[in-house]
């Protein structure tokens, strides 16, 4: 599991799931042949599944810290470049994302409305590209509804919150926060000086 993927799973361990991580999910596709009739099966790989006895929750995490950022048209599917619309085929191709759907909920025991899908971003390319995401995101439906689109403030929220339990857990992320909580380098002071 990534780094942020680890934030996101505290994040939603918080709202009482049980959290995996990547799991694959098989696709049947028709190839492109024209001669002939061709079948293949690729597994889909979801990032994070997320599960309680109300919903089963499915999860894309795209961190791109240190490079562009996601990009709306990638995620819409309507990029020039193929290969940028495959990197969220679990939304943008129906085919797949139905199945997975489907599938997971039959693998799990839920109902296709129980299930839930959820991108999580670490960095969006620009406002608009988050305000396309968003937009776009909330006109599908999957399963329980519209995909929940989760911005990396959000998720630091909830795993700061977290972070202040005192009870004790073995966890890296919270560990790391709690340690630069404790010498004060995440006050707000402090971040403002590093800048």
């Amino acid at each position: 599991m990534e780094a942020f993927e680890q934030f996101v799973a505290l994040a939603m361990e918080s709202e009482g799931l049980v959290v995996s991580s990547a799991l694959k999910f098989p696709v049947k596709r028709r190839t492109r042949k024209v001669t002939h009739e061709e079948w293949q099966t690729h597994g889909f790989e979801v990032d994070l599944v997320g599960a309680r006895a109300d919903k089963l929750v499915l999860v894309t995490v795209k961190s791109f810290f240190g490079s562009r950022g996601v990009v709306a048209e990638h995620v819409r599917g309507e990029s020039f470049t193929a290969a940028y619309n495959a990197r969220y085929a679990l939304l943008n191709d129906l085919h797949v994302r139905d199945t997975v759907v489907q599938s997971a909920a039959e693998r799990f025991g839920f109902e296709h409305d129980q299930v839930e899908m959820r991108l999580y971003v670490g960095r969006f390319a620009t406002r608009f590209a988050e305000e396309g995401v968003r937009e776009w995101c909330s006109t599908q439906q999957v399963g329980s509804g519209p995909i929940l689109v989760v911005g990396a403030a959000e998720v630091v929220k909830s795993v700061r919150s977290v972070a202040q339990s005192k009870q004790y857990r073995d966890n890296a992320v919270l560990a790391t926060l709690k340690v630069l909580d404790a010498t004060g380098a995440l006050s707000q002071e402090s971040l403002n000086t590093q800048h």
